[in-house]
């Protein structure tokens, strides 16, 4: 059921109303009729009940059946989806305003580059793959898109966001190339981003990171289009309704694919966006029936599936299903045995019609039933193959797309049929299209034919030859095509995707916000947890960036101190609050505001990084520079949502995400899968991640302003900010907090470690050094002590605000001394740190050995790991740490083991201390009590 571009046919009306048809919504219940005589005469009763009492009896009737067989558990599906045909008819269609034969040109213009691109990057030697098919199947949906609905950045309402299906990246850079924003030479070296110099190739799937001045959204991660874009059109209502941006006339466009919507995050967010009411929102969901391998439901109905599961949640459905040469027939379908028909064909057999021919579909979709093939005897078997499905009639979806921005109250998703591979044949709906990548001489002629370019044999043949691959074709700029395509999209705003960075700078907070934390907590124990909090606080007072922070939380705001933040800042909520709070009559109460800062996620970390990610981006997408401030359970970051922050990364993004109760023995009592010992390593894969594990508040004071002014300041190297994501791990854990030392040495102290105290001066005996991060280093504070007092060594501390900073030095260092042979070799800051002096090291933290390993080879001496390594449990902070040992008492252990090793000490004194401490032996501290240990 393929054809090329739809001739107009005539069609009839469309019958007021049709007999009911068998609903089938993705399930498959294609069950035979074991007894049709007994079936008829239910049809008979139900058709009689309708004629004699009317249509409300027959409707309360059917309701109360259904009633009674979900009592008797009969698996009956909720009626929640329409027959299987365009959800807009014939008549209501709006008068397209385009021109179609030019938009047809265009259309095949950018079909033939798309394909030539990704055929022309596997050609011999190269070979580094790619995607046709998915672009060729949603050309029309695209296309339709950037002619009539997407406005750009220069509109006068601000442009809209579009998220570009991944996959279909090749056809977007094909219509940049006609536009003139891409040369043809960066066509041909598709995928190949390196080797000819930066900025000559082109990346294969929407990176901002890699392409900053033109993609706007990463989106081939399959899944999180879905969530981000929802995120994306709230934060937009969030930004107006906060009073910071009209986004009125701004919509959010995502194009997903049917396969793609097996993904959790692709449907798990589509409740937030009807409970907001987003008709800011439209997806356009391409569905072509098959996913990488096969279809996506053989024996079901994608799109009655997805449209059942949309209506549900209480979204506008839109079906794009059938082409206009089916119009004529679904009027003369008096009987609605043709859409009977459509109903109850399986996806597996659309998938095999639209490969087949004319006289296969003819007697396989249309012969079954008498009155079917009746319908069809005047169409010859050429007319019943290119029967057209709904996606690629630009009639059809542009009465979609104008509906969906019509809608009121509603995120609207549109459901597009298509083929998979369509206009090439030697891919069209074959299972294997998504991995097929290269096109042969006779293929391209084929497809050159089918959408009938003027490109020679001899032209085509002498470049294949040359090169591997068909050559790219422009009809020039002065054509009519292009001239129109232009004018298009100048009247709507210019081209997009565009990426640009039109925001202005802010003036940052002085140093008279960061005191409070750098003078200490005196006598009070204070966790770094309400450290970070209290700079948020102030930071939210700031005139220059108060009202352009966006705290974040998954329903823990309380867990982490900030619920004193509710009766001023307020939950965000565009309906505001309609219900008296059940605390209102406390100090503390809860309250939600149409104008609310706080953004209250509920369960979701998901969602949350979705706003992270919508928040840290807003600088770039609308001008206006938000600063995400995102504070959760740590275990429950970078673990669960570690997509999600890579994403984030690559839309260049930035904020602050706050990994709190941080570490794997300081929230105990929750148990293993709250233990947190490993987010630094996950953090340390993602280049864009800047992580700290501050130990003391007035290390948090200066991490954070650090990470304000690198990200939302201006410097000689970033001069519009830095492109970062800090990670800041905090603990829940109470600790003695100093003032800020008057030497301190801040720089150091960014750079991942500086020394916090030595031995006296002329101390004489063994000495080692400690280092630990966060809340460890009371831990070695402690076990300074002992070995002082008990065992009569000497040690320096030092405070280690990042090991992932330090090793990225370390590897950074090493690369330089690489490529610079014949200059002076660079020192690792870790070894420059630490100096020439051959006392061991001891490190400790409360994550996994891993962790502290990272700087290992530059340090300059013996360099011994204690850590938390395996599964965490419920217990107490002292027990855990012991049977870890990586507690005060372990460390010295450790520090004797070192030193006797070195010959320094007798080793029978750390026999004598395993036995004294016994650091294998949790018991030994059971009755040690602890503060502070809930969450």
């Amino acid at each position: 059921m393929t054809s090329d571009t739809p001739d107009a046919t005539a069609s009839g009306p469309t019958p007021a109303s049709r007999p009911a048809s068998v609903i089938h919504e993705g399930l498959p219940t294609q069950l035979p009729d074991i007894d049709p005589d007994e079936t008829q005469d239910w049809i008979d009763s139900f058709t009689a009940l309708v004629d004699e009492r009317g249509r409300e009896r027959a409707r309360y009737v059917m309701l109360r059946l259904l009633e009674s067989a979900r009592q008797k558990q009969v698996g009956v599906p909720a009626l929640r989806s329409t027959d299987y045909i365009n959800t807009i008819p014939p008549e209501r269609e709006p008068w397209f305003p385009g021109d179609e034969d030019v938009e047809r040109r265009i259309r095949a213009f950018i079909r033939w580059n798309a394909a030539v691109m990704v055929s022309s990057a596997n050609r011999k030697g190269l070979e580094v793959g790619g995607h046709i098919a998915t672009y060729q199947s949603s050309a029309s949906l695209y296309e339709v898109g950037f002619n009539h609905f997407f406005r750009g950045k220069d509109h006068p309402g601000g442009g809209d966001q579009l998220f570009i299906q991944g996959h279909a990246s090749p056809g977007i850079y094909a219509r940049a190339f006609l536009e003139g924003r891409l040369s043809e030479q960066q066509l041909f070296r598709f995928r190949q981003e390196v080797q000819h110099g930066k900025g000559a190739g082109l990346p294969s799937y929407p990176h901002p990171r890699l392409m900053p001045e033109f993609w706007e959204f990463p989106t081939v991660s399959m899944g999180l289009t879905g969530i981000n874009s929802i995120y994306q059109a709230r934060f937009n209502r969030y930004l107006h309704n906060r009073g910071l941006k009209d986004t009125a006339d701004q919509h959010v466009w995502a194009f997903l694919g049917d396969g793609e919507m097996a993904e959790p995050e692709s449907l798990g967010a589509i409740r937030i966006a009807a409970r907001e009411e987003l008709d800011n929102l439209t997806w356009v969901i391409n569905c072509n029936l098959q996913q990488l391998d096969g279809p996506v439901t053989g024996n079901g109905k994608i799109i009655q599936e997805l449209e059942a599961n949309f209506r549900g949640a209480g979204w506008n459905v839109i079906k794009v299903v059938w082409g206009r040469e089916w119009d004529a027939l679904l009027a003369r379908d008096v009987d609605g045995v043709l859409v009977n028909q459509m109903n109850s064909t399986p996806d597996g057999a659309f998938q095999t019609f639209s490969v087949e021919s004319g006289a296969y579909n003819r007697e396989h979709f249309f012969g079954p039933d008498p009155r079917l093939r009746a319908m069809v005897e005047h169409m010859s078997d050429r007319r019943i193959e290119k029967l057209p499905r709904g996606g690629h009639d630009y009639r059809k979806v542009y009465a979609a797309f104008d509906a969906a921005t019509k809608q009121v109250g509603q995120p609207t998703v549109i459901l597009a049929h298509t083929v998979k591979g369509w206009t090439i044949d030697a891919l069209e709906g074959k299972n294997a299209t998504h991995q097929m990548k290269k096109l042969t001489k006779d293929d391209l002629k084929k497809f050159r034919d089918r959408l009938y370019l003027p490109i020679s044999d001899r032209d085509l043949e002498s470049a294949y030859e040359a090169t591997g691959t068909a050559p790219f074709f422009h009809p020039g700029a002065d054509s009519p095509e292009i001239e129109y395509m232009m004018e298009r999209r100048n009247q709507l705003g210019g081209s997009v995707p565009r990426r640009k960075d039109r925001s202005t700078m802010l003036t940052l907070p002085g140093d008279s916000t960061y005191a409070e934390l750098r003078k200490g907590a005196g006598n009070h124990k204070v966790a770094t947890t309400m450290a970070a909090v209290r700079l948020l606080k102030d930071w939210m007072k700031d005139p220059g960036i108060g009202k352009r922070i966006v705290p974040i939380a998954p329903d823990e705001y309380r867990t982490f101190g900030m619920d004193a933040m509710f009766p001023s800042a307020k939950v965000y909520d565009p309906a505001g609050q309609t219900f008296e709070s059940v605390d209102r009559n406390m100090l503390l109460q809860y309250k939600m505001s149409a104008q609310g800062q706080m953004l209250h996620e509920g369960i979701s970390e998901a969602g949350a990084m979705a706003s992270a990610t919508a928040a840290g981006s807003a600088y770039a997408t609308h001008g206006e520079p938000m600063i995400p401030f995102y504070i959760f359970y740590s275990m429950f970051g970078f673990q669960r949502t570690g997509d999600s922050i890579w994403a984030m990364a690559d839309q260049l993004a930035r904020g602050f995400l706050i990994g709190a109760t941080a570490g794997r023995t300081t929230l105990t009592g929750e148990g293993l899968q709250h233990a947190d010992g490993h987010s630094p390593l996950l953090a340390a894969t993602n280049p864009a991640v800047v992580h700290y594990d501050p130990a003391f508040s007035y290390e948090v004071a200066h991490i954070m302003r650090s990470g304000l002014e690198r990200m939302y300041g201006s410097s000689e190297s970033h001069p519009r900010g830095e492109d970062v994501i800090y990670y800041m791990t905090v603990y829940n854990e109470p600790v003695a907090q100093p003032a800020e030392p008057a030497d301190l040495d801040v720089a150091a102290l960014l750079k991942g470690m500086y020394r916090v105290s030595a031995p006296a001066a002329g101390a004489e005996g063994p000495q080692v050094r400690l280092l630990a991060s966060g809340v460890g280093f009371p831990w070695i504070h402690e076990a300074a002590q002992i070995l002082a007092d008990d065992w009569g060594v000497h040690a320096e501390t030092w405070s280690v605000t990042s090991w992932n900073e330090l090793a990225r030095d370390g590897v950074a260092t090493g690369k330089w001394n690489l490529l610079h042979p014949d200059e002076n070799h660079r020192t690792a800051f870790v070894t420059e740190a630490l100096g020439e002096g051959q006392a061991p090291v001891i490190a400790v933290s409360d994550y996994m050995t891993a962790v502290p390993m990272q700087i290992s080879q530059w340090v300059p001496a013996d360099y011994r790991v204690l850590g938390a390594d395996g599964f965490g449990f419920a217990d107490t902070r002292p027990a855990a740490r012991r049977f870890f040992q990586v507690d005060a008492q372990s460390v010295v252990v450790q520090a004797l083991a070192a030193l006797a090793d070195s010959g320094e000490i007798d080793p029978g004194r750390v026999k004598e201390a395993l036995e004294k401490y016994r650091i294998d032996d949790p018991t030994a501290v059971a009755g040690v009590k602890q503060e502070g240990g809930d969450a």
